[in-house]
């Protein structure tokens, strides 16, 4: 499923982000609510996306397995999430 390989990308980035201890458990909060998040909505698509939709998705997968450092990694586990959703057409919070 396409949203799983955004959920994939956001335990890469967790274990990028892991190193900053003062942010430990924002960073596994994160990362909790934006995977069931989009595991719901993925449950609940039935349709195969448009090309350009998986290729968007595909193109945030490959951005977010780029990033290396911890700081960067914290701020793309909110942005990787927000991204895909305006991607699939949902509500971003």
């Amino acid at each position: 499923m396409l949203l799983e390989r955004i959920v994939s990308a956001l335990g890469d980035l967790v274990a990028a982000a892991e190193s900053v201890a003062d942010e430990w458990i924002y960073v596994h909060d994160l990362e909790t609510v934006w995977a069931a998040r989009l595991r719901a909505i993925g449950s609940e698509r039935t349709e195969h996306p448009p090309d350009e939709v998986a290729a968007a998705i595909d193109a945030l997968v490959q951005e977010a397995h780029r990033i290396t450092d911890p700081h960067r990694a914290i701020d793309w586990l909110s942005t990787l999430p927000q991204a895909t959703l305006v991607a699939i057409a949902e509500d971003a919070w």
